[in-house]
């Protein structure tokens, strides 16, 4: 898979060189661009932003930089996704959908948004990654990029373990426990140290089902 982020502030791109995703670019799996909006600006002060007809507070993003550096990187096979608070809510089951994709170009946003006319004439999905507003859109592509890549073949150790996860049944993930077997006087559940298999499973569901209904019960829904 191919990704391209546009923004206007490159560096704080240095955690993806880190890590699950860092190691997943060292080795081919994933190939992760960054590109600068600003080089396509045609302004002599290399600017991106102006005032927005019609009066109000702030400044947009301006066409021509944001379309020139779309282009310079759109293919037919790729999805060109603007991370905006006004956007669909990122879920798993569109993480799953995005990870099938060939290339994503994610623009990053800043200031009171972008021209509506990119809408129109590059931009294919506005999302967003919670009922909030930061401010701009490198956090919510370094959220996706995280979220996409541990879904692409060997970027994790076991890929198996997706499908156990939280959301991925539309279910929180069970208590998970660890060495030693007490620890400050609070002990591992004994159906966990059983080696009985299927009560494990029985009990793992249901301590799921029940997460879920005290935390996020919306999704049961």
């Amino acid at each position: 898979m191919r990704i391209d982020i546009l923004t206007l502030f490159p560096e704080m791109f240095a955690p993806l060189q880190t890590s699950i995703i860092g190691k997943a670019v060292e080795k081919g799996l994933v190939e992760i661009n960054l590109i600068n909006i600003r080089d396509f600006s045609k302004n002599k002060h290399k600017t991106v932003d102006d005032t927005p007809y019609g009066g109000g507070n702030g400044m947009l993003m301006a066409c021509q930089p944001i379309y020139d550096a779309v282009m310079s990187v759109k293919t037919p096979q790729s999805t060109v996704i603007y991370m905006s608070p006004k956007g669909r809510t990122l879920k798993q089951e569109y993480v799953k959908e995005y990870a099938q994709r060939e290339h994503l170009i994610l623009l990053c946003g800043h200031y009171e948004g972008i021209d509506e006319r990119l809408f129109d004439l590059c931009i294919d999905e506005e999302l967003s990654i919670g009922d909030y507003v930061l401010t701009g859109g490198e956090l919510p592509a370094m959220v996706l990029v995280d979220c996409v890549c541990r879904y692409i073949p060997k970027v994790l150790h076991n890929n198996d373990s997706t499908e156990d996860e939280s959301f991925s049944s539309n279910l929180l993930e069970y208590p998970q426990y660890t060495k030693p077997q007490e620890f400050m006087g609070l002990k591992v559940p004994d159906v966990l140290i059983s080696g009985h298999h299927a009560n494990i499973e029985k009990w793992r569901k249901e301590k799921s089902l029940e997460i879920t209904k005290k935390r996020r019960s919306d999704l049961l829904k």
